[in-house]
């Protein structure tokens, strides 16, 4: 049965506020916030974990698990929604970050190296997911992961594939048991064209939206490659070039 909820100072409205601005009460209450229906849709579809389902009063939700609902005036919705043009419905769903792994059974990784832009890191996701990446690792100060910019860029994909945050060193230690090398997109002496380099079983690293791969990751990366571009341009946004080198090693 649903609830309906008018007071803005709302205990559930207030937790679903501060899980919008804050990462460490994410991290201390193991909640996150997704906005719109087709997050909603995708976390029935893969059987997320729901706390609280929040709709604006007249949308029609879909059939739901039994979960807390409550309905709002548009305006209290508004007050609410992480994003400036509210989608009708917000979610509450608990994290379920996977472990580190032990091994790593897959062939194809992504590196996140201090991306700090949510949107980047999310929409990273949705394109490793696109093109059946095993897995995406976070380190060096990447953007968090349940932030909803990032959850919202992801489209799904955050339900669907494993992401680790990690520090360099059990990165390192998790490729080389495996017997996979990393690729990083950078140049320095040894850099090959992105387009002659075996990825059938490899890790690939983008660096941060301003400097690029840190020396730290530098010095774990078996090769560097560069993407072929223009002259008159100097990089391609960490999002895109990711982009590039996820499609390459999907062909």
């Amino acid at each position: 049965m649903q609830e309906k909820i008018t007071s803005r100072s709302n205990a559930l409205l207030t937790h679903i506020r501060r899980l919008s601005s804050s990462g460490a009460y994410r991290r201390k209450s193991g909640e996150f916030v997704c906005d719109g229906f087709k997050l909603l849709e995708e976390a029935l579809q893969w059987n997320v974990p729901l706390s609280a389902v929040v709709a604006a009063e007249g949308v029609e939700l879909p059939p739901l698990p039994p979960v807390r609902t409550a309905v709002v005036p548009a305006d209290v919705m508004r007050s609410i929604a992480p994003s400036e043009t509210p989608q009708g419905v917000l979610l509450v769903c608990r994290m379920e970050a996977p472990p580190l792994p032990e091994t790593l059974p897959g062939g194809r990784y992504v590196v996140l190296d201090g991306v700090q832009d949510p949107g980047n890191v999310g929409t990273i996701l949705r394109t490793a997911d696109a093109f059946e990446c095993d897995g995406m690792f976070l380190v060096n100060g990447c953007a968090d992961l349940y932030n909803p910019k990032t959850v919202r860029a992801t489209m799904g994909a955050l339900f669907r594939r494993p992401v680790w945050r990690c520090e360099a060193e059990e990165l390192h230690a998790l490729l080389r048991a495996a017997d996979l090398p990393l690729y990083g997109a950078a140049l320095r002496a040894d850099t090959v064209d992105a387009r002659a380099v075996d990825y059938r079983r490899a890790a690939v690293a983008i660096g941060s939206e301003g400097r690029g791969l840190s020396e730290e990751l530098l010095a774990l990366c078996d090769k560097t490659v560069r993407i072929p571009m223009s002259a008159r341009c100097e990089s391609l946004n960490a999002a895109a070039a990711a982009t590039v080198l996820l499609w390459e090693m999907y062909r």
